[in-house]
């Protein structure tokens, strides 16, 4: 049987990028686009007619901007997953994005095959973080320090106190390697932590545990 093509929904206010990115997934196979968008009322309303798999979201738009309708398009209609567009105009606004529910991130030079990516990747439920864009996040997070605290509070989900420090660790863009030099355990030892966090939050890679630090406060 046939499978169904990835729905997509493109949102951005320069008519010459949304036509663009519009005839770039027309001529990618499996993806077909329902609707585009001007701004974020325009995206959330698209949303809610068409129920795509995906909704490539540019940042910076009039009347609602891109965190916002992300945040609303998440809230209402979780089903559809949010790729942001961004030119690094606003670097806080990627951070916001990424709290609103974002799952993938691509800078506007993106080649057709990093955006038919993306919008695959996404669609199956994992998440598509654009290296520049990761770089850029982790410039934006404190410094990290090997005694950094484990955040004060009750952890979400049983987390333990140190599953939870592992969290920031990772939200800190720390790889599995250099979390075990910080807290001086053996990389195996985090492995398992990791393991463990992922199955007790739901996550099933690090951009979506990034993300949930970012919702939980137990980043930055």
């Amino acid at each position: 049987m046939e499978q169904r093509p990835i729905r997509v929904v493109v949102a951005d206010d320069q008519r010459v990028v949304r036509e663009g990115i519009e005839l770039m997934l027309s001529l990618t196979d499996g993806v077909e686009v329902v609707a585009t968008a001007a701004d974020g009322e325009q995206a959330v309303a698209a949303v809610a007619r068409h129920d795509p798999d995906v909704v490539l979201m540019d940042l910076r738009m009039p009347r609602c901007d891109g965190v916002e309708a992300t945040r609303r398009v998440r809230r209402d209609h979780p089903r559809s997953q949010v790729v942001v567009l961004t030119t690094f105009a606003d670097d806080e606004s990627v951070l916001a994005a990424l709290r609103a529910g974002a799952r993938g991130y691509l800078t506007k030079d993106a080649g057709a095959d990093e955006v038919a990516r993306a919008v695959h990747r996404v669609a199956a439920g994992q998440a598509d973080l654009d290296p520049d864009v990761q770089r850029r996040l982790l410039e934006l997070l404190p410094a990290h320090q090997p005694a950094r605290p484990v955040p004060t509070g009750p952890a979400p989900d049983g987390l333990t106190d140190r599953e939870a420090q592992v969290l920031s660790l990772i939200a800190a863009g720390l790889s599995n390697t250099e979390i075990a030099q910080a807290l001086v355990v053996s990389e195996a030892t985090v492995k398992t932590h990791v393991n463990h966090v992922f199955a007790k939050t739901g996550v099933r890679d690090r951009a979506q545990a990034v993300a949930y630090a970012y919702r939980h406060g137990l980043a930055g």
